[in-house]
This record gives structure tokens, sequence and C-alpha cells, in this order.
């Protein structure tokens, strides 16, 4: 097992599938739902938990996405020269003047060439893995039935076959469809025929509509699709990853559920969408954040939100699975909602700006929101020297973190901005009075004077990665001498392998042994800033050939091996690329 991955999804739910056509992850109906196939972390040669279209005698494989699309095809051989084709996608297209995004996976398997023979495995699983479920045929279906839900396959195929796990000869096109318990009153056929192509038009209309770089173009469409199906459209909210508990690295406890939403990620992903021109779907995450908002106690955030804004996430182990590769413990929920993180009402506001600058949005903000995101800027007064957990959830350590307390300026000073563009000037006044105040002593108690550098915390000597972010919150110029000092320092200290870590030293695990690949591309936006833009460049294309064959990122990397390590696909490495490579690439004007 590995995360050379591709992603099929239609902002419903998402299914992980590998080089030989097999579903190996997927929760339905929705992204933190019971995954209903979870062989991904059921260790090495797990033996359910899967949908597996399997190639008698198989050789070799290849996998593509079609151009512009979320539309996956697979072609197995066989050593006899057989071959095929597997299909996948999630019906997602315009019916009745809405979204039709069902919780449905079709696939459409048909030989290529020889007499390619086929077995038909689906061996779905319910409670993480835990209970097998009951099976039950009808004409043209098969029923699983769990204790809570029910998943239907409608085939044109032979159903006996497939329960029975019968291999036969793939003369003819055969169609699989799998999702709720439902019956296809048309032909399976037709279905597939007009899905597939209203499916394949969405997407590239979607493309069609996005504003990219001159270079690197493939790499960022892939994001962006990416992206785009990490959003749970029917609230707006944008999951970090579509997985739960592939570790940070190997055989290490840092194993955490990505299912949900980091307000810490809110500022990246609005800011990638509106440089991508992804209007719509930035507009439904900003009203997904403007709910958080207006529910906030007093103004207080919790760091972490469901898909339906739950908040409370309880974390827990599950022992009905061995974990990826049988060597992490896996986890459902996320501990991080109780903790204290003081940079996201930073990350709120420097989001919910986007609505009072941007004239392309439907529903600009007003007066009623100002007022309510002035609460979370209350709360930045307060804590902006507070200890906290900071950015990366530390567990058991508290600091007073550079990072967070910038973030807290960042709150001031851009309600300040907004209130002028509103023409509350009272409101300006009193904001940028506590932005200034903020800023003299951030400079004054993160700048340690003997290393000469930005640090971590206040009064420390350790680094971080995300000072890389100075310039783009705009708390100092790039060409500051202090920030040019403070990169130098993360390029001595945190830069392994040519790869950023977030931090090297001990954490509540030990120390990190793999880079944060989001770190890495801030450093590329650091190196374009301070003007070496030819090392920037450089360091950008590796990070291109760091993806999958899909062209996908997770979490981390490995620093000798450059194998991909955590949560996957992750929204953070995605956004990052997008960033980069519009800040880098050559313009339009004159290029052709």
């Amino acid at each position: 097992m590995s995360l050379e991955l591709a992603v099929v999804g239609n902002c419903t739910y998402g299914a992980l599938i590998d080089a030989r056509a097999r579903v190996v992850w997927s929760c339905m109906p929705r992204f933190d739902s019971d995954p209903v196939f979870c062989a991904l972390l059921d260790g090495e040669g797990a033996t359910d938990g899967f949908f597996d279209i399997e190639l008698i005698d198989f050789v070799r494989s290849e996998q593509s996405y079609r151009t512009n699309s979320a539309v996956l095809e697979t072609k197995l051989y066989d050593k006899h020269g057989g071959a095929l084709q597997v299909v996948d996608f999630a019906p997602r297209f315009t019916r009745f003047e809405r979204s039709f995004r069902p919780a449905t996976l079709m696939r459409v398997v048909k030989p290529l060439s020889g007499s390619p023979r086929v077995r038909i495995r689906v061996r779905p699983r319910f409670k993480y893995g835990s209970i097998t479920p009951e099976v039950t045929r009808g004409s043209n279906h098969i029923r699983f039935v769990g204790p809570d839900s029910i998943i239907r396959l409608t085939a044109d195929a032979s159903l006996s076959y497939i329960v029975e796990e019968v291999p036969f000869i793939l003369d003819r096109e055969v169609v699989l469809l799998l999702g709720a318990d439902e019956p296809v009153p048309t032909s399976l056929a037709d279905l597939a025929r007009e899905w597939l192509e209203r499916t394949d038009n969405y997407w590239r209309e979607f493309c069609l509509g996005l504003s990219i770089p001159f270079e690197w173009q493939e790499a960022v469409i892939r994001a962006a699709i990416t992206l785009k199906l990490h959003s749970f459209e029917d609230t707006g909210a944008i999951i970090a990853a579509m997985t739960t508990s592939i570790p940070e690295a190997p055989n290490t406890e840092r194993c955490w559920d990505y299912r949900f939403c980091w307000l810490r990620d809110a500022y990246f992903v609005v800011n990638a969408l509106n440089q991508l021109g992804a209007t719509r779907t930035m507009e439904m995450h900003l009203e997904y954040i403007e709910n958080i908002v207006a529910t906030a106690p007093e103004g207080y955030l919790q760091p972490v939100f469901g898909i339906l804004r739950e908040t409370n996430l309880v974390e827990r182990s599950v022992s009905s699975l061995a974990g990826y590769r049988g060597m992490g413990v896996v986890r459902t929920g996320n501990g991080a909602y109780e903790q204290v993180q003081n940079d996201g009402y930073g990350s709120v506001i420097l989001a919910c700006a986007q609505s009072y600058f941007d004239q392309r949005v439907f529903r600009p903000g007003g007066e009623a929101l100002f007022r309510r995101l002035e609460g979370l800027g209350e709360q930045a007064i307060h804590r902006w020297k507070e200890s906290d957990a900071g950015l990366w959830e530390l567990r058991t350590k508290k600091c007073v973190h550079t990072y967070s307390s910038i973030m807290c300026w960042v709150a001031c000073d851009r309600l300040a901005n907004i209130a002028k563009q509103i023409g509350i000037d009272g409101r300006r006044a009193y904001w940028r009075k506590h932005a200034d105040e903020m800023h003299k002593e951030i400079l004054k108690q993160a700048w340690n004077e003997k290393l000469g550098t930005f640090t971590a915390v206040f009064g420390g000597d350790e680094l971080d990665a995300c000072l890389l972010l100075l310039p783009t919150l705009g708390f100092v110029k790039a060409e500051d001498p202090k920030f040019k000092a403070t990169l130098e320092a993360c390029e001595k200290h945190l830069l392994r392998g040519g790869y950023m870590f977030r931090y090297v030293n001990a954490d509540d695990f030990g120390k990190p042994t793999t880079a944060f690949l989001a770190c890495t591309f801030w450093y590329v936006d650091a190196l374009t800033a301070v003007g070496r833009r030819d090392e920037a460049r450089k360091m950008f294309e590796r990070l291109l050939a760091q993806r999958n064959p899909l062209g996908l990122l997770s979490e981390d990397i490995d620093v000798n091996t450059g194998e991909l390590w955590g949560n996957f696909p992750q929204t953070y490495s995605m956004v990052g690329l997008i960033q980069s490579a519009m800040r880098l690439s050559r313009p339009w004007e004159g290029a052709f």
C-alpha cells in the first residue's frame, strides 16, 4: 500500500483508487462518515474493505485523469495480450437548475483487446471495518446491509459472478453503480453514458472558468480540481484531507483525523480560490465561515469544526483496523477542538475581508458582519500575548507563539481596513490604535537580538517555518533586513534534504522526521519575495516532481526517499502549489 492513489468525488463524498483500479478508501454518504471501504487503513494485504476490478494474470497498469476533469481512467493489461479499461467517476452536474451530486460511484468496465478475464470483488465493511454486512440480492442489484446504513450495487453483469467472486470473460462493457439503497428505473448503460458525459462537461466548464498562470498549467488545474473536490458543497465547508490516520512518518503515533475544517486554513484556501477565480466556491466557503462567526460565543473560536459546523469532535482510537501498512493507530475525531489556538481570529478576519474588497461576490460584507467580526477582534486584543498550543497544535506545551500573536495583529489591522472601506471612521481609529500597539510590541518580543532572527515564541531561540509568512501577512516587508536574516536562519536550521521542516525541536512525540510540504511552498514564496527567483523556480520544480503519478500531494515528505506521508490528498499542500505557481510564473503578456 502507498499513496500512489487517485481521488474521485463530487463535493459530497470522495473515493481513493489505487493503480489497479481498487477502491481502498471511501466514506459515504459524506466525507466524515463511516468508511464503506477502509482497506487503506487495514494493514498490508487487507482482505476486506475494498471494491476491486481484478484482472486475471495482471502484469501492468496505466492510470490518468481525463484532461481538465475529475473522471479517472485506469487501463489494466494481462500477460496474454488482453486489456480492459475502468472509468471511475462520481456524478456531478446541474439538473433541474440544481446541483446534482449523489453519494454514488459509477464504474464503467470495458474490454480493449484480447479476452480479459475479470473478478469483481465488492467487500464493504461498516463501523470502521468491524462489521461484515449482510448481503441480499435483487434481480439487478446487491444490497449490503449494516447496522445503521445500506448501500446498493446495481450492475448489468452477472450478479452471481459478483457475489461469489467468480472470474468471467469481459466481452462487453459492464456498468457498476454503487450508492444509496435506491432503485435505478432506467437502462444502466444509458444512464452511465449520460452521467459520464455531463460530469466530464461539468469539470471542463469548471476549469474553463479558472484563472491560471502561464506556466505549470496542468499542475495548477489538477490542484484546483482537487481543492474543489474537498469542498462539502452542502454547507461550504472545505476539509483538510479525505483521510484519517495516515501517519506523518513511518512507525509513529502522529496519526490524526483530517476530515474536518481548520480555521487556520481559511485564509490560505480563500486566497487560493480568489487567485483561481473560483468565486462561487470561495463564496460558499465564506458563508460557512460567517456562520461560524455568527455563533461564536463572545467571539471565541475553537480551532476546528465539523463539516456541519459541529463543535464536539471527540477523538477516539479504533481497534478494528490495523492502520496504514499496519504501523499506526487509527483515530476518529480530533482532540484539537479542545485546544486554545489564538491564530484563528486573524485567519477568519483575513478570509472574511475578501467579501468587503471583492466586487465579484454575490453577498458583499456589510456592517452587520463587521460588528460580529469585531467580537473576534476583541478576543485578539485579549489573547495576543497569551500562551496557546500554536499553529501546529502542540498537545503538552503552551507558549506565546509569534505566529499566533501576529495573527491577532492581523485581526486588528484588517478590521481597521474594513472599517475604512465601509466608512466607520471611529472604529477604524480604534482598531488601528490596537494594531499599531501590537505591532510595536511583537517586533520587540519576537526578535532575538543575540541570534539575529525572529523566533517561534516570545523570548525563545527556536525557529518555525511559519515565520516565512511574515511578508505575506504584511507584518514586515520582504526587503526588511530582519526578515532576510530570518529566512537565512530558517534555511540553515529547518531546511533538510532540500525540504522545509515546520520545526526541528522535539515536541510531544519526539523530533519530527519528515518535512511539511506546505512549509516548503512557503519557502518558495519567501525566495520569490526577496528576489531569489531562480532558486525559487528550482525548488518549485522539485516539489512538482514529488507529486504522485496523478499529480496529488499529501501532507509530509520523507526527505531521503521522497515518499509521501500524512493524510491525503492534503488541501494545505495543493493550496501551497497554487499560490507558489501564481507568484512565480512568468506573466502571460509577451509569453507567446
